[in-house]
């Protein structure tokens, strides 16, 4: 929902509009000078609020600049328990990549600034470990959502999330490395729904053998 509707509390708008300002403040910070070389009051600062503040938003540095972890987390999830009778984990996470790419989602590795974005997260080790450590959470809480359907097997579940988060994790590395490497945007762009399908069939074949 919007933060502009009129539907959510003035209390809560607020909360929304400040957590945004502190996130668009530090990304600024970050992709000009580096995560390293930012510190969290030179965040609260450049927001206009105070540094416990922006830890009550954000408890980890990390977050600051990964603050869409939350609606990506939602985004995986809601295709998978949304997905129509018959259609398999992975293809509805297909479906979900195909879609995030059309409205040019940065879960897909592309988006503005994604170039500078990447060499801001590669520039640390701090942001790397981070990725890890989202990616091994994504895997999990899709391993606990399957398994948690009726009649799923755990053992079934787990290798069905492991195999989900590697073909997005491919298709991922594959175009934002492209868009490092300097090629133009709208030639990754051609190839992304042909690989994206590629790296889902693969693992689909695997699940299916499993």
């Amino acid at each position: 929902m919007d933060q502009d509707s009129p539907h959510i509390p003035l209390r809560e708008r607020k909360k929304q509009q400040t957590r945004l300002a502190i996130s668009q403040a530090a990304t600024t910070l970050f992709l000009g000078r580096g995560f390293d070389e930012v510190s969290v009051a030179e965040v609260a600062h450049a927001a206009g609020v105070s540094k416990m503040t922006v830890f009550n938003y954000f408890p980890r540095k990390e977050e600051l600049l990964f603050d869409r972890v939350p609606e990506v987390t939602g985004l995986l999830t809601g295709a998978v328990a949304g997905r129509a009778p018959g259609s398999s984990p992975l293809d509805a996470l297909r479906r979900l990549m195909h879609d995030l790419a059309e409205q040019g989602h940065p879960l897909t590795g592309f988006g503005e600034n994604i170039a500078v974005f990447w060499r801001t997260v590669l520039d640390s080790a701090a942001l790397r470990g981070f990725v890890r450590e989202v990616a091994e959470e994504l895997e999990r809480g899709l391993a606990e959502q399957l398994a948690a359907e009726p009649g799923a097997d755990p053992l079934r579940a787990r290798f069905t999330a492991a195999l989900g988060m590697t073909a997005i994790r491919t298709v991922f590395t594959t175009t934002a490395r492209r868009i490092l490497a300097g090629e133009p945007s709208a030639a990754v762009a051609a190839d992304h729904a042909a690989l994206v399908d590629r790296a889902f069939a693969a693992v689909e074949e695997a699940r299916k053998a499993f």
